[in-house]
């Protein structure tokens, strides 16, 4: 099941095997990517974190993803434009069973997209509905392409395809969750 909470499961499980491994080989801290952008959302695996004691340096300092993109633009890295790309999980609505076969859809569809031009977006999976978030620049493109992305997506099983006139923002099904929840992880959370 997609639990709310799959996050601090599975930051929960890395997290310590990596203290294991820090351990081991004689490290004396575990750091992260996080950043101060991701202290503003419903993020369970940061709670996994604060338990085992990583470290958010980015956050720390209150760099947003904006301005690490630009530092790293600066010191010429390749990946400073590199569209996040979060857990295929997070595509799913909370409470759905998610399988293996689900997960292939999804990263077929996904590629697809990518295949087609697209950089910055998610393909949310509702069963038979593809729901498309696109950044909103995106929107006329994918109309002009709107046949050939519904016969790929159709090809890989899904019988609707839509495109989310929001357009394509991250944690978009956290708004499902009830706001004590969120209140209550979100103060939690920001004590890091």
């Amino acid at each position: 099941m997609n639990s709310h909470q799959r996050c601090f499961f599975c930051k929960n499980e890395l997290y310590g095997k990596l203290r294991e491994l820090a351990r081991a080989e004689g490290y004396a801290a575990i750091v992260d990517g996080t950043n101060a952008d991701d202290l503003r959302d419903y993020r369970p695996g940061l709670r996994a974190a604060q338990q085992l004691g990583v470290l958010h340096p980015l956050a720390e300092v209150g760099l947003t993803k904006q301005e690490i993109r630009d530092l790293s633009r600066i010191f010429g890295l390749r990946t400073w434009d590199k569209p996040a790309y979060a857990c295929l999980s997070s595509r799913f609505p909370y409470g759905t069973q998610i399988t293996v076969e689900k997960l292939r859809q999804v990263a077929a569809a996904e590629r697809a997209l990518r295949e087609l031009g697209f950089r910055a977006f998610r393909v949310r999976h509702h069963e038979q509905i593809a729901r498309l978030e696109l950044q909103p620049e995106d929107l006329p493109r994918a109309i002009e392409r709107r046949q050939e992305i519904v016969a790929r997506l159709r090809a890989l099983g899904y019988e609707f395809i839509t495109l989310d006139l929001e357009g394509y923002r991250s944690g978009s099904f956290n708004r499902t969750l009830p706001e004590s929840l969120l209140l209550r992880t979100g103060e939690r959370d920001r004590t890091l």
